[in-house]
């Protein structure tokens, strides 16, 4: 069951920095295997505005304010990304039911976007609610 759904786009030109921006940049937003991958393409720009909107789609997707270097945008051997949650905000995987987390990430020369789904094996996502009057029970 999907119990959540985050979209985003960024612009590509955004992410054109120059070495002093971008280290500057970095140690707010991105992280070192972020940056690696980046530069290790031709446009790192379009790779960066991936990264971007792949953290702000998992934000949505979650609900949460997470800190922008707790989620890492991390790769496969095949190539495939993937959403990589750190610190504090690796909890949030248990606490929101959180069985499976699937990222796509596509980027032209001018824009990028991003679609995060969280998978639950649990019809209520791990979300429990409390009972409108205390003669119910609660449903989880």
């Amino acid at each position: 069951m999907i119990i959540g759904l985050g979209t985003d786009v960024a612009d590509v030109e955004r992410f054109r920095f120059t070495p002093m921006q971008l280290e500057k940049f970095s140690q707010k937003i991105f992280t070192p295997e972020e940056i690696a991958h980046a530069q290790r393409h031709r446009n790192p720009q379009e790779r960066l505005a991936g990264a971007f909107a792949a953290k702000e789609a998992t934000r949505k997707a979650f609900g949460h304010a997470i800190p922008w270097r707790l989620i890492g945008v991390r790769h496969e051997p095949s190539g495939k990304p993937y959403v990589h949650l750190a610190g504090r905000a690796a909890h949030l995987i248990a606490a929101r039911g959180v069985h499976r987390m699937h990222l796509s990430i596509s980027h032209t020369r001018s824009s990028a976007v991003a679609t995060v789904i969280l998978e639950s094996d649990d019809a209520a996502g791990g979300v429990v609610s409390l009972p409108v009057d205390q003669s119910e029970r609660a449903a989880r």
